[in-house]
């Protein structure tokens, strides 16, 4: 069962394991470079679908066929999956996951569903609840873009500030028992809100959910940057990254530079790919996580790993009525294969 450890942490004394993992993800995210690392490059980024929603819906139901072939199990031997995505009502999700027929928990997380959905899988099968959940998310430029922004043929500017939405999908299946990364910890984010209203500016309206729940993960675990071979946010882009790094040092009195990394800088190739800031949306932790890092996890290249899912929990309609935008931010402990 989980043990809560200090304020907000909750310790896994099972360790649930990630037993297979798999990323797919859009032409342009196969051109930069951590395009070997995916398990599938969609030349075509309609996916052979109508819409670009449907399409979304394709990505996110392939990634997660891939990862249950993995993990050597059936869709009939989930007990449940956690899962989201960007649109409203979660409908890539829900229209991508309807023929599966596994037991669903719909999550919004914004951009930090993925690592919010694997601490939902990991608190779920320490505690017995689940042999098997799956940990799933998605999002797609041209979706994304037509829900917040404007459809692709508007046309419209985008300022250095701004970051790309991923056209990617990552799923994970989380056991209780078997083989490969394992969940020590986890940390569900408290809402952190500093005025930021420029929904052209991600990375600033989520950095201060970031150091908060960075802070709070090394003070309740006694741990420092240096006990981590990598603190990898999700999607804060060179702005937010930047930011985040200044705030835990003027903040807090902790310098991360050491071992961070971000998944939005991780992505694209930021002077070969015209991305602005960066990756974004729910699709870009999710590949990276579920192909580069449970792979050198798996091989031991990587042996403890923080990874820190930022979200922005905004809408349409919120932008529209003046609102500032709310960033959460959660932690996911993953170490390597075995347990020392």
């Amino acid at each position: 069962m989980p043990i809560r450890t200090g304020r907000y942490v909750l310790t896994l004394p099972s360790g649930p394991v990630i037993t297979g993992s798999a990323a797919v993800v859009g032409k342009k995210e196969g051109e930069g470079p951590l395009g070997q690392e995916f398990d599938h490059i969609f030349t075509d980024t309609t996916m052979g679908e109508s819409s670009w929603e449907k399409a979304e819906s394709a990505l996110v139901r392939e990634a997660i066929i891939r990862a249950l072939a993995k993990a050597s199990l059936s869709s009939a031997e989930i007990d449940v999956i956690f899962s989201g995505d960007l649109l409203n009502q979660c409908i890539a999700t829900t229209f991508g996951l309807r023929e599966l027929d596994i037991p669903f928990a719909g999550l919004y997380g914004a951009c930090s569903t993925m690592a919010l959905s694997l601490a939902m899988a990991a608190v779920f099968a320490d505690s017995g609840a689940a042999n098997n959940a799956i940990a799933s998310t998605s999002s797609h430029f041209a979706s994304a873009e037509k829900q917040f922004r404007y459809p692709l043929e508007y046309g419209g500017q985008r300022p250095p500030s701004a970051q790309w939405t991923a056209t990617a999908a990552g799923a994970a299946v989380v056991s209780k028992s078997g083989g490969g990364p394992r969940i020590e910890q986890v940390l569900f984010g408290r809402i952190q809100d500093l005025g930021i209203k420029d929904a052209n500016n991600m990375g600033a309206a989520m950095a201060p959910a970031a150091c908060a729940t960075i802070a709070d993960f090394l003070r309740d675990t006694n741990t420092k940057p240096t006990d981590y071979d990598m603190i990898l946010t999700g999607d804060l882009g060179a702005v937010g990254s930047k930011l985040l790094i200044e705030l835990m040092q003027k903040q807090e009195g902790i310098d991360i530079s050491p071992v961070h990394a971000d998944c939005g800088l991780m992505l694209y190739s930021l002077d070969e790919q015209d991305v602005n800031s960066g990756a974004s949306g729910c699709g870009c932790s999710g590949s990276v996580v579920c192909s580069y890092i449970m792979k050198r996890l798996t091989t031991g290249a990587l042996k403890r790993v923080l990874f820190v899912g930022t979200g922005a929990l905004m809408s349409p309609t919120s932008s529209r009525q003046g609102e500032s935008i709310p960033g959460v931010a959660h932690a996911v402990l993953l170490t390597s294969t075995g347990r020392e």
